[in-house]
Order: C-alpha cells, then structure tokens, then sequence
C-alpha cells in the first residue's frame, strides 16, 4: 500500500459520534496532518533507499563480471605457462635421471674393460688348452689342409 492509499484510508476513519464543544471533532484528519510531513520524508527516504539499492547491484553485476573476465584471463594464462611449469618442475627428477644413466654406463663400461682385460689374459692359456684337445682328438698329429 502507498503512503497516499494509507493517508486516505486513515483520513476516512472518522470518531464516532459528535464533537464536544472545543473538541476538534475530526481528530483523525487532524493526527493525518501531524503524521504527513513524516510520512513523506519516509516516502522520500525509502525511495532513496531503492535508489541506493539499485545502483549497488548494478555496480556488484559490474563487478562479479570484472571478476569473471579476469578469473578467464588468469585459468588462460595459467594454461599457457602449464608446460614451463611442468618443464622446471621435471628439470630436478631429469637431471637426476640423466646422472644416474651417466653413472650406469660408466660402470658398464668399467666392467666390459675388466671382462676384456680379464679375456685377454687368459686367451693364450684358453688357446694352448683348446690345441691340446684338438691335438688329443687327432692322436697328436698335426695336419696341413
């Protein structure tokens, strides 16, 4: 209801019966009098409030939209910077890796040498016991082809 409805309605509520001598004898018209310049400043004053209240959300709309764009720019860039991030966070784990193969060939590596030296040294022995047995299995004689 309006603050005019609500006058009207309160102006048309009379007191029953007549007046007394002295008496106003509309007292309602007479508290509707008093009552206006208040009613009117809160009239004034609610609708300012609305006003208030319309401008605060159109400037919160404003900003959870500012808010959304620059959620958008930051998941984007984070996108983009993904595969550095994971490249420098994968750099220690690599490094390692590659130490560790490093260090893996170098030890087949000493120990193909050692297997070598090792075949080396016992190769004429090797070789002088594979000619006796083929010495034995022809009964000691040597053939040319």
């Amino acid at each position: 209801m309006s603050l005019r409805e609500f006058l009207e309605r309160f102006r048309a509520v009379g007191t029953p019966g007549g007046s007394a001598t002295g008496v106003p004898t509309d007292r309602t018209t007479e508290r509707a009098a008093e009552l206006e310049p208040a009613l009117a400043r809160l009239a004034d004053v609610q609708q300012e409030a609305a006003q208030i209240r319309a401008a605060a959300e159109q400037e919160a709309e404003a900003l959870r939209q500012n808010a959304a764009r620059e959620a958008a720019r930051m998941v984007e860039a984070a996108r983009e910077g993904a595969p550095e991030v994971r490249q420098q966070a994968a750099e220690p784990l690599l490094r390692e890796a590659r130490h560790e193969a490093k260090a893996l060939r170098a030890a087949g590596d000493r120990t193909a040498s050692a297997l070598r030296e090792r075949a080396l040294e016992r190769m004429p022995h090797l070789v002088d016991l594979a000619v006796a047995d083929a010495l034995r299995l022809t009964g000691g004689r040597w053939e040319e082809p």
